[in-house]
């Protein structure tokens, strides 16, 4: 009944844009944050919690330290799109999903062939020097034979495009995202726990008549939602998307 409702309201729909989380890319193997298995829980060789690893005062004081786990645990070379990502790029192409706004980092949404993507934390495919602003792109920082990548034309440290703990959220991207959620007519948040702020304060822009909330666990806005559906959002997707395409 929840998958009929979904794809009637996404037949109906002219302006659609999705709010997605960590969730929406565990189905590709990239490890939440919060989960049992998430990131947060595994363990690593150095005396801090993973917040404080992946924070800007930990960055630039232990920087070493940083690249060790964040080489190690933040980069997924292997990884593809999954049926979330496919649909959602379909969605795009028919003209009815306007935008995608992503607390992900790893790119599969634009891998998938999604043009209108605003990454809320970043991308791990960006990266610049902190002497000269030169950009860097993924293989750079991987092929580094030092663990702090140095820029090769000033010698700087170069710093992945990712919003740390302690940082802002990149202001262009903000706007643009509050912009779309405020002209939707329906918005499908995915894979996330609205639980970290100040992204999932996103919601409260929302004005338009559905909003669903599609996630394997209960979310603190549930009762505010129109439709939810606890499930893995790749198949909700694929099944609800499947008749349009």
């Amino acid at each position: 009944m929840c998958y009929k409702l979904l794809k009637e309201i996404i037949k109906s729909s002219t302006n659609i844009v999705f709010f997605g989380g960590a969730g929406v890319s565990t189905e590709s193997n990239i490890p939440d944050f919060r989960s049992a298995k998430g990131l947060y829980n595994v363990k690593n060789d150095l005396q801090f919690p993973p917040e404080t690893i992946l924070s800007h005062s930990f960055f630039v004081n232990h920087t070493k330290d940083f690249f060790k786990f964040y080489k190690a645990n933040m980069i997924f070379t292997d990884a593809v799109p999954n049926d979330a990502h496919t649909a959602l790029s379909k969605l795009e192409k028919i003209n009815k999903l306007k935008a995608i706004i992503t607390q992900n980092i790893d790119g599969l949404h634009q891998m998938a062939g999604s043009k209108t993507v605003y990454e809320l934390h970043g991308s791990i495919h960006r990266n610049y020097c902190m002497g000269c602003n030169k950009f860097f792109d993924l293989d750079y920082i991987i092929s580094s034979k030092n663990i702090v990548p140095i820029c090769d034309s000033c010698g700087g440290i170069i710093k992945p495009d990712v919003v740390l703990y302690g940082e802002s959220l990149n202001s262009t991207n903000l706007n643009c995202s509050i912009k779309a959620i405020s002209s939707a007519d329906t918005l499908i948040v995915g894979g996330t726990s609205l639980v970290v702020y100040p992204a999932a304060n996103l919601i409260q822009y929302f004005k338009g008549k559905n909003l669903i909330l599609i996630n394997k666990s209960t979310t603190p806005y549930d009762d505010q939602a129109d439709l939810v559906i606890n499930d893995n959002i790749g198949k909700v997707l694929n099944a609800a998307c499947a008749s349009l395409f």
